[in-house]
């Protein structure tokens, strides 16, 4: 076989093995170790399984992933994600949907901190749901707004993903951060409009909450401070150049434990409890790049990547098309894939495409994460579904994904307006950089 014609049979071995329950790291890995062998030497392979692993664990910028990841953590133990929450709650409580919209709120709020759309969903699923609960709200409303609200952790910065994507393309991740930011706010609007338009058809959807007075809410304000002193902090940090991304997260990490020691949210096991969980989550992260890696390194010796941006460029349509069909494909691979696993499967494929056509790798970066955001759920795979309806154990899946089907009209209405209007990506990156 031609070396582009085994890149193909590559993919196909490769989704039968991951549709037949192998870990996505290994399976890259393997398929990567085999095409290598087949197109140049069983030496070569084993030299390329011998020298990745390590090459790609002690890349500096992984650790930015992995402090956000922990800062993530101890924002949550310490408290700081329920005071945000209480503080929403209290202004918009009262509102048609007010809890729903309260919740979308504190997740992009909490998204701030996590860089992770699971982390997001699991949090404010433990926060938010009792109280959904208590004031008789739809379960597919409740649960559908916080697994949707938890995809923002994706794209609003620090995103896991901008990282994983600015270090596969060598695409400054301080600019993807910043890129973020505008389709993140412009996404929740959209998200809490949703919310809006189904309560008002359907008010039994969402019984209002109390009207909380004056003197409540603005002594509920405080609660508020944590994150924003937390975001000014990392964020403000990076742009202002002041940190690199290793550092904001460090610092970020520093901020939010420092937070919940002076406030005595933390105990000994709580503190062990966010080490153990930021590490169980970055060494799968960490299994699952290092199979890429190999990968990656068989796909550029069968040259299909290559191939297939020469094939693209010469296509005789518009590319503005071409760039919907590649973004219609991630969104069928998210109905299988975790959005990690499709940027590092695919963005080595894809990449020299959007190059091939000039199309600004900022911008599809932003767009990219949207689609992943879009797999988090969809069915079958859906993971944000699944973590939801893990901590709702009394509302069934399929009412959980009947309530989250109505927010990916408002991904998809994004999209529209990014594909329309690219400077709501590009404006604040054009006017740091």
């Amino acid at each position: 076989m031609s070396p582009e014609i085994t890149g193909i049979v590559s993919i196909v071995v490769l989704l039968l093995l991951i549709f037949l329950r192998m870990p996505i790291g290994f399976a890259m890995a393997l398929v990567g170790f085999a095409g290598f062998a087949y197109l140049g030497s069983i030496k070569g392979a084993l030299r390329v399984i011998g020298m990745e692993p390590f090459a790609t664990a002690s890349n500096y910028m992984w650790g930015a992933l992995a402090l956000f990841i922990l800062m993530g953590q101890f924002a949550f133990r310490a408290g700081i994600v329920e005071r945000l929450y209480n503080t929403i709650y209290k202004w918009l409580g009262h509102l048609p949907g007010g809890l729903a919209i309260a919740t979308i709120g504190a997740c992009g709020g909490f998204s701030a901190v996590s860089a992770s759309s699971l982390a997001t969903a699991a949090t404010m699923g433990a926060v938010a749901l009792p109280e959904m609960k208590k004031y008789n709200y739809d379960p597919g409303l409740a649960t559908g707004c916080i697994a949707a609200g938890g995809t923002l952790g994706i794209l609003i910065p620090p995103s896991g993903i901008f990282i994983m994507y600015g270090i596969l393309t060598e695409t400054s991740i301080s600019q993807l951060f910043l890129a973020g930011i505008l389709p993140g706010i412009l996404l929740t609007s959209l998200f809490i409009a949703t919310i809006l338009l189904q309560v008002l058809r359907k008010p039994n959807l969402a019984p209002s909450g109390p009207n909380v007075p004056i003197r409540e809410k603005l002594g509920s304000v405080p609660g508020i401070l944590d994150m924003a002193a937390l975001i000014i902090l990392v964020l403000g940090g990076l742009w202002g150049g002041f940190f690199t991304p290793n550092e904001a997260g460090a610092v970020g990490a520093a901020g939010a434990l420092l937070i919940g020691l002076v406030r005595k949210k933390f105990t000994v096991k709580k503190f062990l409890d966010s080490i153990s969980g930021s590490m169980r989550t970055t060494a799968m992260i960490l299994v699952i790049v290092i199979g890429a890696m190999i990968y990656n390194r068989f796909l550029a010796v069968s040259m299909l990547p290559m191939w297939l941006a020469s094939f693209v460029q010469d296509l005789p349509l518009p590319t503005v098309l071409i760039t919907i069909s590649i973004l219609v494909i991630y969104a069928l691979l998210g109905c299988v894939f975790d959005s990690g696993a499709i940027v590092l499967l695919t963005v080595p494929i894809f990449f020299p495409v959007i190059v091939a056509l000039d199309i600004n790798p900022i911008w599809f970066g932003v767009a990219l994460t949207i689609m992943a955001e879009m797999g988090l759920i969809t069915p079958p795979v859906g993971m944000n579904v699944y973590i939801i309806a893990g901590i709702a154990t009394d509302v069934p899946m399929s009412t959980v994904f009947r309530g989250v089907l109505p927010f990916v009209i408002p991904m998809i209405v994004c999209l529209a307006l990014l594909l329309i209007f690219p400077q709501i990506v590009l404006v604040l990156v054009n006017l740091l950089y």
